[in-house]
């Protein structure tokens, strides 16, 4: 009878063959796979968090915080925002809301950087005509009931009809803002979303409005 000379047996009393280290260093080698692929996949992952993540600030929502005080006492320097971007694709913006918006080109034109965010109160929506008078803001004639304002305006304004497209926005720190009351209406198109919830600081936690 023939042994097989790659036989386990063929070969017990004998020196161990060349390649018997081989099956010595298979399991290290399975190892480091492993690892190589546990890597890959908290790789795949963490790219897919991210795109999410790119994904619900571009179109959903975004956090912002207050750099003025302008909208004081409302939201005051330093508050945390959540801006949701969604609602204005299904209807235009409501007079009371709180929206973010890149500046206008009445902006732009005197140096600031599209970029740069403003927050401020839809007061006037297309075809209503917005009036400052002896401290009251009239929209189509009507004095606003304006709880959420620092103080009245001290200052006069024309009657400003804003046309399609636009809305009239003013910060409820009413003396101590840059807005429509400056530079005339703003262009839907530069609003980024609006302001729907503060998340910091934690006592004042909650909704926005």
């Amino acid at each position: 009878m023939v042994s097989d000379p790659q036989s386990p047996k063929a070969n017990s009393d004998g020196p161990a063959p060349a390649s018997a280290p081989l099956a010595e260093e298979a399991p290290q080698k399975s190892r480091w796979l492993h690892l190589w692929d546990s890597q890959q996949e908290n790789l795949r992952i963490l790219v897919i968090a991210l795109v999410i993540a790119l994904l619900v600030r571009f179109f959903v929502a975004e956090p912002r915080f207050i750099p003025s005080n302008s909208m004081e006492p409302t939201l005051h320097i330093g508050d945390r925002l959540i801006v949701e971007k969604v609602s204005y694709h299904l209807h235009p913006p409501q007079q009371g809301d709180i929206v973010v918006f890149n500046p206008p080109p009445q902006l732009t034109a005197l140096g600031y950087d599209f970029r740069q965010a403003f927050i401020k109160r839809v007061i006037g929506a297309p075809g209503q005509t917005v009036r400052v008078s002896q401290g009251q803001v009239l929209v189509n004639g009507q004095a606003l009931e304006e709880g959420y304002t620092l103080e009245a305006p001290e200052y006069e304004m024309l009657p400003v009809t804003v046309p399609e497209g636009y809305v009239f926005v003013m910060g409820d720190n009413r003396n101590d803002s840059n807005d429509s009351h400056v530079w005339g209406v703003l262009p839907q198109g530069n609003i980024i979303g609006r302001a729907t919830f503060r998340f910091w600081p934690l006592d004042r936690f909650g909704e926005v409005g």
